[in-house]
Parts: C-alpha cells; sequence; structure tokens
C-alpha cells in the first residue's frame, strides 16, 4: 500500500479535563487536589504524563539512567538499522556509529561508569539493570523513532527488534498481546475494557514505535515502520502469536478525523491504538476528544510550541506545569518537550 503524503489538518480544539471549582473553570493541576479521580485509579490513557524528547543524548543526561532517574513518564531513543554500521545503533546524526548515553550496565553500581556510546542492546541492559533495581517503578513509555526504518534484509526487522527486546527486557515489557487478550485486535481490547490503570502498570516499560526521519524522506521506501510493524502485529495475531510482539506501532502526525483511513489497509487499522504528534496541531486544529473517547494514547510533542511559545530547554517550572496542565486538558496521554533541568515537571501526573 503506497502511503498518502497529502495529510490535511482541521478540526477544532477539544477541552476535556478543565474542573469547575466555586463556579469557576480552573486547570488541574499537579498535586492541588482539584481532580475527579487520582492519576493512579484512572486507566493510563486517561492520565498526563510528561516525557523528554532524545532521552539518550549526553547534553541531555550524562546517563541514561539519569534519564530514568529524572521521573519522566516518556523516554524517546533514536534507532538506525541500515548497511551503513552493525546491529542496532543509537544515536541522532550517527548512521554509521553509536552516540548516545547507555553504557550497558549489569547491576546497578555500572549505571554511572564505563564507555558510553552503545548499541541498543547496551540501551536496554542499562533500562533492565534499573528496572531491577527499581521495583514497582512509575510505568515508562519508551519511544523509538526507527531514524531510517526496519532492515528485515539485513536482520533488523519487526522480529528481531522484538527477540532483542524481549531476550534484555523481558518480562518488564508491557506487550500488545496483554492488552489485547482475548479480544480480537488492539482497537477491540480498547473499546471492551481500556488500558489498565498506572498502579497496574507499575514496574513497566510500553513501548511505541514511530517512523524516522531520513525514513519519510526516503523516496525509496513505501513501507515504513508503523506500517510494517503493524504488518507484523496483524500476522503474529492470525497466527496466535502476538504475545512474542513487545511493541506499539504508533500512528504519527496530528490529523482531524481517524488518520488511519487515509494510511493503512483496513486490516490494519485496528492495530494502532497510539498516536503521536504535533502539541500545537492537536490544539489547535484536531477535536482531541475522538481520541479520548476512544481510550487511545495521544502523545503530544514540542509542547513548547503551543502558543505561546515557552523555551524548550529551561523555562520557568511554573509556565512547565501551565503548559502541561494545558496539554492535559486536551487530552494528552503524554506531553513531551527538552525539560531535563525540571525534574519536578518530569514527574508530573495529572488526570485529564
Amino acid at each position: 500500500m503506497t502511503r498518502s503524503r497529502d495529510r490535511k489538518r482541521h478540526g477544532r480544539r477539544g477541552f476535556g479535563g478543565v474542573v469547575a471549582v466555586g463556579g469557576a473553570c480552573v486547570w488541574v493541576m499537579a498535586g492541588s487536589g482539584v481532580h475527579a479521580a487520582e492519576p493512579d485509579e484512572a486507566g493510563y490513557a486517561a492520565s498526563t504524563s510528561v516525557g523528554v524528547h532524545n532521552a539518550y543524548l549526553q547534553s541531555a543526561f550524562p546517563y541514561l539512567a539519569d534519564a530514568l532517574d529524572s521521573g519522566a513518564g516518556m523516554l524517546e531513543l533514536d534507532v538506525w538499522t541500515n548497511f551503513f554500521g552493525s546491529g542496532w545503533r543509537v544515536g541522532h546524526d550517527s548512521p554509521f556509529t553509536n552516540q548516545n548515553n547507555c553504557v550497558g550496565a549489569t547491576s546497578p553500581d555500572g549505571l554511572r561508569s564505563g564507555d558510553r556510546n552503545q548499541a541498543l542492546a547496551a540501551c536496554l541492559t542499562d533500562l533492565r539493570t534499573w528496572h531491577d533495581a527499581n521495583p514497582g517503578h512509575r510505568p515508562i513509555q519508551l519511544k523509538f523513532e526507527l531514524k531510517d526504518g526496519f532492515a528485515d534484509n539485513l536482520g533488523r526487522g519487526p522480529a528481531a527488534f522484538d527477540a532483542l527486546v524481549d531476550e534484555v527486557l523481558g518480562d518488564a515489557v508491557y506487550r500488545p498481546g496483554e492488552l489485547t487478550g482475548d479480544h480480537a485486535s488492539l482497537d477491540e481490547a480498547v473499546a471492551s475494557g481500556g488500558w489498565p490503570g498506572r498502579d497496574e502498570l507499575a514496574g513497566k516499560f510500553l513501548i511505541h514505535l514511530i517512523p524516522g526521519t531520513v525514513e519519510q524522506g526516503n523516496p525509496f521506501d513505501e513501507l515504513w515502520t508503523d506500517e510494517e510493524y503493524g504488518r507484523h502485529l496483524r500476522d503474529l495475531a492470525a497466527s496466535g502469536e502476538l504475545d512474542r510482539a513487545v511493541a506499539f506501532p504508533a500512528v504519527l502526525g496530528a490529523e482531524a478525523g481517524d488518520p488511519r483511513v487515509g494510511r493503512y489497509e483496513e486490516s490494519l487499522r485496528p492495530w494502532f491504538v497510539v498516536f503521536d504528534g504535533s502539541a500545537s496541531t492537536y490544539l489547535e486544529s484536531v477535536d482531541t476528544g475522538w481520541y479520548n473517547e476512544r481510550g487511545y494514547l495521544l502523545v503530544m510533542t514540542d509542547a513548547h510550541n503551543v502558543a505561546p511559545p515557552i523555551s524548550a530547554t529551561d523555562p520557568t517550572e511554573e509556565e512547565a506545569l501551565a503548559r502541561v496542565n494545558e496539554l492535559a486538558a486536551g487530552g494528552a496521554t503524554v506531553a513531551s518537550s527538552d525539560w531535563t533541568g525540571l525534574p519536578s515537571v518530569l514527574s508530573t501526573v495529572v488526570p485529564h
């Protein structure tokens, strides 16, 4: 199926999450006590946490363990698969080598020592070691941008990704098969019972995948990461092997209506329940109530760019918290930016 690259954006802004107190409408603020349900009591899709863009960069955090200790509800890693280098590489603009804050520590005391700039397996090892040292930790969404897409012909396709993650993280990952249960698809499962609560997901990583910037700019690549992994889920489910999958493919790019309809063949659409795109577009021209009513996860990126824009790296705590609550009111599951120096904000969780 050839993907349409002309994605129109229109609609209206959604404002679920504003509460009336004493006749006045106020934003739900972290720790204010003004909300309908505690975040841990609500389904995962009904709460908003804060994410960090490119959390693997040494300029963001010296070590991946620092990102994990920051309290952030989502951490993003960029992965390369092409033939210019060996294995799965983690870096921003380095298709040949690894450039990151991962060390591959096998014990907690090694999480902040040793050589950085390691391959994806080492990043996963850091995640596992930190997980084992922090039982019952907050649920953490891991966003993987496949910079140049999967490379199945090089042994770096969806099945190989599943095998690598399973080998290292194992039961630390909340999987599509767990959400689907006895239902026919992820969409049916979310519509029927919804996501577990944050308390039920304690001690778990939840992975979602998006197409990378290089992949999107490659005129010869018509099978992007989202579609390729969506097919993978569909086919695993058909063969009764969905428990092997470790990730959720995400629909990338804010768009009004059901963005799956113009992008994927009908059999793939029920395997997309995570959506990822610009906070500005979602809030300004999309009815986000559509996502919230269906219990989908809605990741809003570049939270700082919503008008009026604030700093992408060092806003005041008051500015950042106000922005998080604005996105929560608009239905975001994750409000993402680069606020690495504000742990009090990164650890914030509020209900919609």
